[in-house]
Order: structure tokens, then C-alpha cells, then sequence
């Protein structure tokens, strides 16, 4: 039995890190902001809510596998954070006379150095590991199917992250035992175990568990393979009782649930008085001059925690008794000709930033359902009804991924809900930009299904 754990480990990065940004917001505030005070309050102010800031947004929580994406997002949220609590010192010292643009040239100037910093050290990292061979673990994969042999590939075909994957044993047909396994992770000195869960009973399991826990190696689990969406399971303890979370929610953090709203405000304020404000007449009356009926056209829709609310429109239809029961389809003979313009542009969903500006609705989200449709899909599609764990948006990343119009076929919602599902357990600011930038490239570039 081996007593000592093995691998090749960067346990020095994290401090190192600590220090250099530490260095960073200190030495700038010294240089820049504080001008001859004296520093002493300010600095240890800073310093220590740098430590629990970070602490609280898991900002040095990036590993090997971690995407730029999310370390961009870690960085943005920790100096959101950070750039508040210099703007609370200075309110509560006036005797230093920090003003708000020094603090924000300040914060940004921190931000800018200490990105660079991150990035260069995530991308010399990866550089050292395909070029040099260091800074790698050693794997195997227990279990052969599909899912096993995409890991596999994965680890072969992707060395900066530093995976040195040794073998993947079939345990199928008894081809290999759970012993050989052990002997061989022993003998070859493995850092790391993945396992299939749906090729091992839950005997084999509890003896993989107890081999990794007594010769202290890393086990991970690789979800069934019938399994088609995302799991964020969340480990926790009531009292000494260890409880799994089936999945974790971003925006049930009333952080993130206040940036995402304050975003939401701010930008369906700006459409509202700078596009709305001049665009609704003039599609008003290009809709009046085509057919009878209002400007405006409103459908109760599913929202978040399933409540109902009045979504509205520009009516792009003539006005009909099936509108609040059936989609437009490809060359629906209901559409007008303004209607189709505006439909092909999405101009026709703008006056739903008023609904984000009520709150019933994000700039961002899974995009809601007729009534009549939710109740259909969630009695056919499972996991349909996780979309209502957050505000339904105007734009969704499902849309932006060619899920959006018409449902042709069940293919098509099952893809919607995949999407969605990742948003609501992946939600970042960042992901919400990329999403509205998405689409905005798409109205532009125009959309097979926008009809």
C-alpha cells in the first residue's frame, strides 16, 4: 500500500499568486491614489478585503481545466467587488480625499495588471506542459464506453492541460479486474482515477472509494452515459450528515441575483428611452396602415417559479383566435408584411425590455413558453421545467445556438432545454455579454428560423 501521495503539483502558485496582486493593488494605491498619506489604514484595509473577497468569489479557485471564460469572469466579479469597497473607504475617510474617477482609474489599473498576470501565468503554464513534459498528472479511466473513450481522447489530443493518461481498463466481461487496477495505479504511480458510473456496481464502487481514501489518490466520477445534461453536484454537511445538491444555481447568490438585475435595469432603461422611445411610433403606424387591430400584442407566458405574467409584443399577425395557442410557421399566411420584417430583425420582441425593466423577465434567459406549450413540453420533455429556475430572457444562449422559433420536432426542444440548462448552472455576467453580442451578430447576419 502506498502511503504517500504521488503527482506533480503547483502548491506554491496559489500564495505566489496571493502575493504578486497583493503587490499590485498595494504598490499602485501607494504610487497613484493616496499621494503622501499615510498609507497604514488603507493598505490593510485593502489588503484584508482582497483576502476575503476573494475567498467569498473563489478567485484563485482556477485549475488546469478551468476555461478562460470563467477565469475572465472570476476577475471581473472580484473587481466589482473590490472597486466598491474602495469607494465605502473613501466615504468613510474623507480626510484622504480619494475622489471617484482617481478610484475608478485606480481599480481598472489594477484590473488590467493583474489580468495580465493571471493570463500570463494560465497560458506559461500550459506552454511549460506541452513543451517541457512538467506539471502533469498521471490518469487512468476504469470502465469502456463512449463517454470513457471521449476522456481518453481528450487527455491525448489536449496536453496543456497536463493530463499523461496511462491506460483505460475494461471491466466488462471480466477483460480486467478491479485488482489489476489497483496494482497498476500502485505500480505506475497514478495521480488520478476516473471511473464510469454505469459500469461499475455499487460494490465495485465502494472498493474504488476505499482504494483511492487508503492510498490517497484523486477519484472522479464520470456521469452515466444515458445522461444527457450537465450536473453541478454541491457537497455539503447538515451537522456531520454529508447532503449532495443536484445542481448549483449561480443566481440563487444574492450577489450575482443583484449584478444580474442591476445589468438588467440598466440595459433595458437605455433601449427603452434611446430605440423605443422614437422606434414604437413609427412601427405603430406601419402596423395600423397594414391591418386593424393593437399596436401591441400580449400573451401570458411562464416565468420564474413557473408564475404566469403578460409578455408583450409587436403584433407582427393579423389578429386571430389560434395566435395564443400555435407558433408562426414558415410561411404562415397570419403574418403580416410588416410582421415579417420585423420578425426576420427581432424588432418585434423589444417592448419585452419593459417586461425586464418590471421584473418579470432578464435581458438574458431561457426564452418562455406560451402557456399552452409549457404544459405540453413538460409532460413530454424532461427536465423541461428547470428553465423556470430563473427569469425567462429576451435572448437566451439556446437561441444564440440555433434553437430559436418554431419546435419542428421534439430534437428541437430537447436542444433548447440542453442549452438552457447550461446557462442557468454556467450563468456569468461575461456569458450574459457574450450571449446579447451573439445576438445581435445574428439579427445582422440573419436567421434561417426567424420567420
Amino acid at each position: 500500500m502506498s502511503l504517500f501521495k504521488q503527482g506533480r503539483y503547483s502548491g506554491y502558485l496559489r500564495p505566489i499568486s496571493y502575493i504578486i496582486d497583493l503587490i499590485i493593488i498595494n504598490g499602485i494605491a501607494v504610487l497613484y491614489l493616496l499621494k503622501g498619506n499615510d498609507p497604514f489604514i488603507f493598505l490593510t484595509l485593502i489588503s484584508v478585503s482582497w483576502f476575503l473577497l476573494s475567498v467569498y468569489s473563489s478567485f484563485y479557485e482556477v485549475y488546469r481545466y478551468t476555461r478562460p471564460i470563467n477565469i475572465l469572469s472570476l476577475i471581473v466579479q472580484q473587481f466589482i467587488l473590490f472597486l466598491l469597497v474602495v469607494f465605502a473607504f473613501s466615504g468613510l475617510y474623507h480626510e484622504f480625499k480619494i475622489y471617484p474617477r482617481p478610484i475608478v482609474k485606480y481599480t481598472l489599473f489594477c484590473f488590467l495588471l493583474i489580468t495580465i498576470f493571471k493570463f500570463a501565468i494560465y497560458y506559461l503554464l500550459q506552454k511549460y506542459r506541452t513543451s517541457f513534459g512538467g506539471n502533469y498528472r498521471t490518469t487512468v479511466i476504469l470502465g469502456l464506453n463512449k463517454k470513457t473513450l471521449a476522456l481518453d481522447n481528450f487527455f491525448n489530443k489536449n496536453p496543456e492541460y497536463g493530463y499523461l493518461h496511462k491506460k483505460t481498463f475494461n471491466l466488462k466481461n471480466k477483460k480486467h479486474s478491479l485488482e489489476e487496477c489497483f496494482k497498476y495505479v500502485l505500480k505506475e504511480g497514478i495521480d488520478e482515477i476516473y471511473c464510469s458510473i454505469s459500469e461499475l456496481s455499487n460494490v465495485q464502487i465502494a472498493d474504488i472509494v476505499n482504494f483511492a481514501d487508503n492510498n490517497l489518490k484523486i477519484l472522479k466520477f464520470i456521469p452515466d452515459s444515458k445522461e444527457i445534461y450537465a450536473k453541478k453536484l454541491r457537497y455539503e454537511y447538515y451537522d456531520y450528515i454529508p447532503i449532495l445538491t443536484l445542481r448549483n444555481i449561480p443566481l440563487e447568490d444574492s450577489v450575482n441575483t443583484f449584478i444580474k438585475r442591476g445589468f438588467d435595469i440598466f440595459f433595458s432603461s437605455f433601449v427603452i428611452i434611446f430605440v423605443l422611445s422614437w422606434l414604437t411610433p413609427i412601427i405603430a403606424i406601419l402596423i395600423k396602415l397594414e391591418s386593424k387591430g393593437n399596436v401591441f400584442f400580449k400573451q401570458s407566458r411562464n416565468g420564474f417559479n413557473y408564475k404566469e405574467f403578460d409578455c408583450y409584443k409587436f403584433r407582427s399577425m393579423t389578429p386571430n383566435k389560434d395566435a395564443h395557442l400555435y407558433q408562426a410557421t414558415r410561411g404562415d399566411q397570419r403574418v403580416t408584411k410588416i410582421g415579417k420584417f420585423i420578425r426576420k430583425t427581432s424588432i418585434d420582441e423589444l417592448p419585452q425590455f419593459f417586461n425586464v425593466l418590471f421584473g418579470d423577465m432578464s435581458v438574458v434567459g431561457p426564452r418562455p413558453h406560451m402557456v399552452s406549450h409549457t404544459l405540453m413540453y413538460a409532460k413530454r420533455i424532461d427536465k423541461f421545467m428547470v428553465r423556470h429556475f430563473v427569469k425567462p430572457g429576451i435572448t437566451g444562449l439556446a437561441q444564440t445556438s440555433g434553437f430559436r422559433g418554431e419546435v419542428e420536432t421534439d430534437k428541437d426542444i430537447i436542444g433548447r432545454v440542453k442549452y438552457d440548462i447550461f446557462y442557468i448552472e454556467n450563468w456569468s455576467i461575461l456569458l450574459d455579454l457574450k450571449i446579447i453580442f451573439q445576438t445581435f451578430i445574428n439579427i445582422f447576419k440573419g436567421e434561417d428560423k426567424a420567420y
